[in-house]
C-alpha cells in the first residue's frame, strides 16, 4: 500500500476531528459569542430595572440608606453599583458578595420587583461547562479547545496556498462557493481562533495541569497566587471582627464619596463595595473594580479602606510575572478590555467562527452524500446520522437561543423558579429540533428551523412591545433587539442560499431528487 503523504494524513485528521468535535465547538462558539454581551442580555432580560443616569456616589448613598433601614445588625453589607454595562443597583447582607440580593431603584432607593431570569450568565456558563457539572464541563470544553488547536494546525498544513485561498471566492458555484467561504473565513479569523483556543486552555491550567503547583506549594493554590498571607490574615481579621462585635464600640461609617474617588483613581471604574462590620469601629470597606479596565483580568482584585476614617489599608496585590501573564491571557479571552469597539470585534469574529464551523460540518455530509456506500456500511450509517445532527446542532441551537429570549418575555413574571424554566425551554426547543430533523427531509429541516429562528429574531421587538409598558426606554435593550433584527436578516439570506437542486430546473438544469446545499 502506498504510504499517505503528510498532507493526506492531516486532511484525514482535519476532516474527522472536525466532524466529531465540530458539533461541540459550534455550541461553544455560538454561546461564547452571545456571552460577549452577557451584561447587556441581563439588562434586556430584567426590563423592570430602570435606566436612570445616576452617579455611583448617589447610588451608593441610596444603597446605604436601604441597608441601614433593613439590615442594621448584619455583619456585612454588599453593594453592586450601576456601571456603563449594567444600570442596576443591588444590595445584600451577609457574606454573599456578588449575585442575588435585592434590586433597588438607583434614583429613589426603593425596592424593585424584578423578574427572576437565567440571564446572560446562562450563555456564559454554557460556553465553558456545557451546563454539565462544572469540573466535568471544563474538562470536556478543554478537550474541545485542544482539538481546535489540532484542527487549526492541520488546516494550515492542508492549505499550503493559504493567502491565495483567502482572496479566492467563486460565487454561484454551489459547493465550491461554500468551500471557498469556509476557507476564507478560516484564514480571516485564524489569529482569533489561535488566540481564543490557547487562552481558553490557559484560564483553567490549574485544573488541567495541577502537578507543578501542588508540588511547589503543597497543594495550596492560594499561596501559588500570592494570596496565602493576605487571605489568612484577612480571614483571621474577619473572624476576630465577628467574635469581637459585642466588645467593639459603635462608630459612624465614613463618607463613601472620598472612598469611591480614591478607589476609582487607583482601580478605574468600580463595580461594587463590601462593608465588613458596618456601624462599628472596626469597619472595613473593600472596593472592587469593573472587569475591563485593562487587558489583565482584574477578577479578585480589590482595595481595602478603614470604614471609619477612610484611610487606605491595603492596595491591590502586585501579581508575580507568571500570574500576571496568566491574567493577561484570561483578559484576552474574556474581552474585558477596549470597551464596546473591542466587544463588537469579538462578537463579529465569533459569528464568523460559528459560520466557518457550520459550513465545515455541512460540507462534510454534502460531499459524502453523493457516494454513501463508498466507505462501507458503517460509514454510510454515520453519514446518515450526521445529517440530522448537523441540523439540530447548527439550526436547532440557534433556534433554542432565540427561543430563550422569547421565554423571558412570555413566561409569567411571578412563576416560581422562573430562571430554571427559561433554561428548560432552551433545552426543550433544542431536543425538539433534533426530533424534527430526524423526521423531515434534510433540506426541508434546514429551511424550516432556520426560517423559524429568523422569524423569532425579526419579531423579537414585537415580544417586548406586547409584554412591556415601556419596551424601549433603555437604549441597551433597544440595541439588543436591533442586533436580533440583523441576525434575522442574516438567517433569511442563508435560507435563500439553501435550496434544492430542483429549484434550478427553472435555469434549464435537470432536476434531481437529491437535495444539495447550493
Amino acid at each position: 500500500m502506498k504510504p499517505q503523504t503528510l498532507t493526506q494524513s492531516m486532511s484525514w485528521l482535519h476532516t474527522w476531528s472536525g466532524l466529531v468535535f465540530g458539533w461541540l465547538l459550534f455550541a461553544i462558539f455560538l454561546t461564547g459569542t452571545l456571552a460577549v454581551f452577557d451584561k447587556e442580555i441581563d439588562t434586556w432580560m430584567r426590563p423592570e430595572v430602570p435606566a436612570h443616569q445616576v452617579s455611583q456616589v448617589e447610588a451608593a448613598q441610596r444603597a446605604l440608606a436601604y441597608l441601614e433601614a433593613h439590615h442594621a445588625g448584619a455583619s456585612a453589607w454588599n453593594i453592586g453599583l450601576p456601571t456603563e454595562r449594567s444600570p442596576g443597583l443591588s444590595v445584600s447582607a451577609g457574606e454573599q458578595r456578588r449575585g442575588g440580593g435585592v434590586q433597588l431603584d438607583p434614583r429613589s432607593g426603593e425596592r424593585l420587583d424584578v423578574r427572576e431570569t437565567a440571564g446572560g450568565g446562562f450563555f456564559f456558563r454554557f460556553h465553558f461547562t456545557l451546563d454539565l457539572p462544572r469540573d466535568i464541563g471544563i474538562w470536556v470544553v478543554g478537550l474541545a479547545a485542544m482539538v481546535m488547536l489540532v484542527l487549526l494546525i492541520s488546516g494550515i498544513i492542508i492549505h499550503k496556498k493559504i493567502f491565495k485561498e483567502f482572496f479566492t471566492f467563486r460565487p454561484a458555484k454551489g459547493q465550491r462557493s461554500w468551500l471557498d467561504a469556509h476557507n476564507a473565513a478560516g484564514v480571516l479569523v485564524l489569529p482569533f481562533h489561535l488566540m481564543i483556543a490557547y487562552t481558553g486552555l490557559v484560564i483553567f491550567y490549574l485544573i488541567y495541569m495541577p502537578a507543578a503547583v501542588d508540588a511547589m506549594f503543597d497543594g495550596n493554590r492560594e499561596a501559588a497566587f500570592g494570596r496565602g498571607g493576605h487571605g489568612g490574615g484577612e480571614q483571621h481579621q474577619r473572624q476576630g471582627g465577628r467574635g469581637d462585635q459585642v466588645a467593639v464600640a459603635s462608630a459612624e461609617l465614613t463618607d463613601l464619596a472620598p472612598v469611591l474617588a480614591e478607589a476609582t483613581r487607583v482601580l478605574g471604574p468600580i463595580s461594587g463595595l463590601s462593608i465588613q462590620n458596618p456601624g462599628r469601629a472596626n469597619a472595613r470597606i473593600e472596593a472592587r473594580p469593573v472587569l475591563g479596565n485593562r487587558i489583565e483580568l482584574t477578577k479578585g482584585m480589590s482595595m481595602q479602606f478603614d470604614g471609619v476614617t477612610g484611610r487606605v489599608l491595603r492596595m491591590p496585590n502586585e501579581g508575580r510575572p507568571a500570574q500576571l501573564t496568566q491574567k493577561v491571557m484570561a483578559g484576552l479571552h474574556f474581552a474585558q478590555f477596549g470597551g464596546y469597539p473591542m466587544r463588537w470585534l469579538y462578537f463579529i469574529c465569533g459569528l464568523v467562527s460559528s459560520g466557518m464551523i457550520a459550513t465545515g460540518l455541512v460540507l462534510f455530509t454534502v460531499k459524502r452524500r453523493r457516494r454513501p456506500d463508498a466507505e462501507g456500511a458503517t460509514a454510510a450509517w454515520l453519514y446518515r446520522v450526521a445529517e440530522p445532527v448537523n441540523v439540530a446542532v447548527v439550526a436547532g441551537l440557534t433556534l433554542a437561543c432565540v427561543g430563550m429570549f422569547w421565554a423571558n418575555r412570555l413566561l409569567p413574571v411571578d412563576l416560581a423558579q422562573r430562571g430554571g424554566w427559561e433554561v428548560r425551554v432552551f433545552f426543550a426547543i433544542w431536543a425538539l429540533s433534533l426530533g424534527h430533523a430526524c423526521l423531515r427531509p434534510t433540506l426541508a429541516a434546514w429551511r424550516e428551523q432556520l426560517g423559524l429562528a429568523a422569524l423569532l429574531c425579526l419579531a423579537l421587538p414585537l415580544a417586548s412591545f406586547l409584554t412591556l409598558e415601556e419596551p424601549w426606554a433603555e437604549p441597551g435593550r433597544c440595541l439588543l433587539e436591533l442586533t436580533a433584527l440583523a441576525c434575522g436578516l442574516l438567517l433569511v439570506w442563508t435560507i435563500r442560499k439553501v435550496r434544492p437542486r430542483g429549484e434550478e430546473a427553472a435555469t434549464g438544469r435537470p432536476s434531481r431528487k437529491l437535495a444539495e446545499v447550493n
